[in-house]
């Protein structure tokens, strides 16, 4: 991922350096099991941890002449640690070592997503009881539908990464396995306490039945969270997106003093964060079929995903974690506007209460369907004429014989709309 959306948290765990220091914790640990077995010599792995250092430079070096990753780490293991570093990695395949450790880093860059995760909730948790009873339009297809708070909708989306956060978390679990099993994951040459012993010191758990591989419907679950929590991050950003357009103006990302907006138009201010965020989310949301592309691999395992993993793993995870805390970042410092939020609801003079107008004509004999007929015929007048629904109902003889004013200022009131915000807080706020 380019260094413009990643944060050095992230990017640390899938460094080179890292994903070699997690190799030799495998092979380490791999070697402690196989010297309480007897399977090698005392003190290779004190040794190893000892004088192993990681060297970047030099495992290219031999990758280059040999051709295979593991085998110029191990190489260059051995050229550090000595002669009984060759005792490492016995009855074992490079899969074991590369899929317990990539498996390690989608847990350690869980975990940092995680808290992303949190920092996103906390704010979403504040700015919804800021706003619990601010006013606003509630839109469906885009148009004007009924009222709503702003409140509810930042509540909406509170809920909604909570969902992401416990999926996250089952994620995260999904791919905290280890299988250090051998050529086709029989333990033909290499005993499963090692395994045991392993997943034990690195906090994983045994992979009950793996091939040459671990399964990788685990790595798909873990991308397709991830996917999902895209799909959440470009939900708010479009949002936040339509409520900054001129003609709505509801609320606007934060502006600071020396930013510049438009390089053309001096007066611009233009939402893009959020219209970034939008982007990157696509980006997340393009490793998951890949993730699931990979599930299917030729029989005790092929290298298809391989490369896919390369890319995916670090690209998915960095990116997500960026996003994340940009949105936190929005939504912190939003700038909300409930005065133009009001103006927006009068808008159309009334007509957002057509369906109460509707209801209410039902109880005075008249059919659904004659009720529906008859409000629609007076919302046309009004669009058409640029008139209050409010003043045209009341010059309808039968309406008005069949309700009294007092009620029909009560049907043209937003609390009704609000009565039940607490209950629904209630409920999401636990």
């Amino acid at each position: 991922m380019i260094k413009r959306y990643s944060r050095k948290e992230l990017t640390d765990i899938w460094s080179e350096e890292n994903k070699y220091k997690i190799w030799l914790d495998v092979e380490i640990a791999a070697a402690q099991a196989m010297e309480k077995l007897g399977q090698i010599p005392k003190g290779v792995s004190s040794v190893v941890r000892k004088k192993a250092k990681i060297n970047v430079k030099r495992i290219h070096q031999i990758e280059g002449q040999v051709k295979h990753d593991v085998i110029a780490f191990l190489t260059s293991v051995t050229e550090r640690a000595g002669i009984k570093a060759r005792y490492l990695h016995q009855g074992m395949t490079s899969s074991d070592v590369l899929d317990t450790s990539f498996n390690i880093q989608l847990v350690q860059s869980g975990k940092i997503i995680l808290k992303d995760l949190d920092q996103t909730l906390k704010v979403l948790k504040k700015q919804a009881r800021k706003y619990k009873f601010t006013p606003c339009m509630g839109r469906s297809h885009g148009i004007h539908a009924e009222p709503i708070t702003f409140g509810l909708k930042l509540a909406s989306f509170y809920e909604e990464f909570k969902r992401n956060r416990k999926r996250l978390v089952y994620a995260i679990d999904e791919v905290s396995t280890c299988a250090i099993s051998g050529a086709v994951g029989t333990f033909a040459n290499i005993n499963p306490n090692v395994e045991k012993h392993v997943a034990k010191k690195l906090n994983l758990k045994v992979e009950p039945i793996s091939t040459q591989v671990i399964p990788r419907d685990r790595h798909a679950f873990y991308f397709s969270v991830l996917g999902i929590i895209a799909g959440s991050i470009e939900r708010v950003a479009t949002e936040i997106r339509h409520l900054q357009r001129t003609e709505v103006y509801e609320l606007q990302e934060y502006f600071s003093k020396n930013q510049k907006g438009s390089s053309a138009m001096p007066h611009k201010k233009n939402p893009i964060l959020s219209e970034n965020l939008t982007g990157l989310a696509r980006m997340v949301r393009s490793t998951v079929v890949p993730a699931l592309e990979n599930i299917a691999l030729w029989h005790e395992r092929d290298i298809s995903h391989s490369s896919v993993e390369r890319n995916i793993g670090p690209d998915a995870n960095i990116t997500i974690d960026f996003a994340l805390v940009r949105l936190t970042n929005i939504l912190d410092n939003m700038i909300v506007y409930p005065k133009k939020m009001l103006e927006n609801l009068n808008l159309t003079k009334g007509l957002i209460f057509s369906q109460e107008l509707m209801l209410e004509l039902t109880k005075t004999g008249l059919t659904r369907e004659k009720s529906y007929k008859k409000v629609q015929s007076y919302a046309k007048k009004c669009f058409a004429e640029n008139l209050d629904l409010f003043y045209v109902i009341q010059s309808d003889k039968y309406i008005m014989s069949k309700i009294s004013p007092k009620k029909l200022k009560l049907i043209f009131d937003y609390s009704k709309h609000f009565r039940n915000v607490n209950l629904i807080y209630k409920r999401v706020f636990k």
